[in-house]
């Protein structure tokens, strides 16, 4: 059996990787219009930075290793379109520009994510940037060595715009952040978890522009100097967008049934409606445990997840996706912050009848010479009582419990069977009644 896959990051290179390791003997042809693989984009903040020094290492596997585990790897290859019923890919060799046609008995497709553009008038301008590729990480680098830049905004207080604000505020760079919601991290934590981390980056300087909407970006001789919004003009050497993602699924519309976003559906073995086409990764859909329904989100865990099914289920449909609770975490200067599940916002938008708890306890006993204040929440149904999500943030680090509340979740446990839950204790660690086991003690 002959298997291309089309894209070779996270879910390509898991995918690639456990085909063969499965099903050793299968033809694995893969192809993908970069020139390096398996390039952890969560790292670079870390990288511009200064955290670390070099992005060796956040690559965890080349074409090389691919090859060596007899997979045929082609880099820099681009995909022109696919014909489903004959089982032919047309593919560009973006070095000689020559095109070829190649067959499949089984598609993956892993062709995940690009960066929204939005159509706002002067985004063309030079000095406005994208971060999701090591390309672009070395570009926003090579450009904040310059003297001349010395204002950044960035657009979008998700994830990556969050803590590319911190990165350049550690180079000395005056930083304008500009979301449109009416908080940061919206996404994925309620209010009461936002306020702080809002706080912190406003001690430290950092302006924080939430509620604007950029309406134009203002530039000379070609290249960015102002950012205007529907409320303000801020001065901009260079800015970074970071409003979200598109799966890059343009070539399978018409044939792949897809949620409204574009993103492919698949079932619980990664198969999408084509028999013989699988999807994976930030291209596909996932079914979230939260709201049992299918959903978009692209998380570098998923994605490795769903390449690991794909490699099993290539050939027999064995081993069953368990679902997914969208489970993050982030660091943004002193705070330490994850979630998993739905938010209490966020299950509200979605009209479901929730409750909620929030505590603020110590991680241990207040006798012991230190501790930390953790704050935490949980989301449930007022009804079934069953646990859809939760929050923690703290100064210490202890968002690893959010795993505990991950696998709840995905266990359909409720509140109140997870405050029983058999949690060990000892003063050096914990509380004989534990934050984790207190917030769901005193849900009502």
């Amino acid at each position: 059996m002959k298997v291309i896959v089309l894209g070779n990051n996270h879910a390509g290179t898991a995918a690639v990787t456990h085909i063969l390791k499965e099903n050793p003997g299968t033809k694995v042809v893969s192809y993908d219009r970069n020139d390096n693989i398996s390039f952890l984009a969560c790292g670079i903040a870390l990288w511009v930075s200064n955290t670390i020094k070099k992005p060796d290492g956040l690559f965890y596997s080349s074409p090389e290793k691919l090859a060596a585990l007899g997979a045929e790897v082609h880099m820099r290859h681009e995909v022109l379109s696919i014909d489903f019923k004959a089982k032919e890919v047309n593919i560009k060799n973006l070095e000689t520009g020559d095109t070829f046609t190649d067959s499949y008995d089984k598609l993956v497709m892993a062709t995940g994510s690009w960066p929204i553009k939005p159509p706002i008038p002067g985004i063309d301008n030079d000095g406005i940037k994208f971060s999701k590729l090591f390309q672009h990480a070395e570009n926003i680098i090579e450009t904040i060595k310059s003297d001349r830049v010395k204002n950044i905004t960035v657009v979008g207080a998700g994830y990556i715009g969050i803590e590319l604000v911190e990165a350049f505020y550690k180079h000395g760079k005056n930083v304008t952040l500009v979301e449109a919601q009416d908080r940061i991290l919206c996404n994925y934590f309620d209010n009461e978890f936002t306020e702080k981390p809002t706080k912190s980056l406003e001690d430290k300087g950092i302006a924080v522009k939430t509620q604007e909407k950029v309406m134009e970006f203002i530039g000379e001789n070609g290249h960015v100097t102002k950012v205007v919004t529907d409320k303000g003009v801020y001065p901009a050497d260079m800015v970074i967008m970071s409003v979200g993602f598109k799966p890059v699924t343009d070539f399978a519309k018409g044939h792949l049934e897809m949620l409204p976003n574009g993103a492919i559906k698949v079932d619980e073995y990664m198969y999408t409606s084509d028999p013989d086409v699988l999807a994976i990764g930030d291209c596909a859909s996932i079914y979230s445990n939260a709201i049992n329904d299918t959903a978009y989100i692209a998380l570098a865990t998923n994605a490795v997840r769903m390449g690991i099914l794909a490699g099993k289920n290539i050939i027999n449909k064995s081993i069953k996706h368990p679902g997914t609770q969208g489970s993050n975490a982030i660091s943004i200067f002193e705070y330490k912050m994850a979630s998993t599940g739905l938010s209490e916002t966020a299950a509200k938008a979605r009209g479901l009848n929730v409750k909620t708890n929030t505590v603020t306890d110590t991680n241990r006993p207040e006798f012991m010479p230190t501790y930390d204040d953790v704050q935490i929440k949980v989301v449930y149904d007022s009804e079934t009582r069953r646990l859809l999500g939760a929050q923690i943030l703290s100064t210490g680090d202890y968002t690893q419990c959010i795993h505990t509340l991950s696998l709840a979740i995905q266990q359909q446990l409720t509140v109140d069977q997870f405050a029983l839950t058999d949690f060990f204790f000892l003063p050096h660690f914990n509380k004989p009644v534990s934050y984790l086991t207190s917030v769901a003690l005193d849900a009502k």
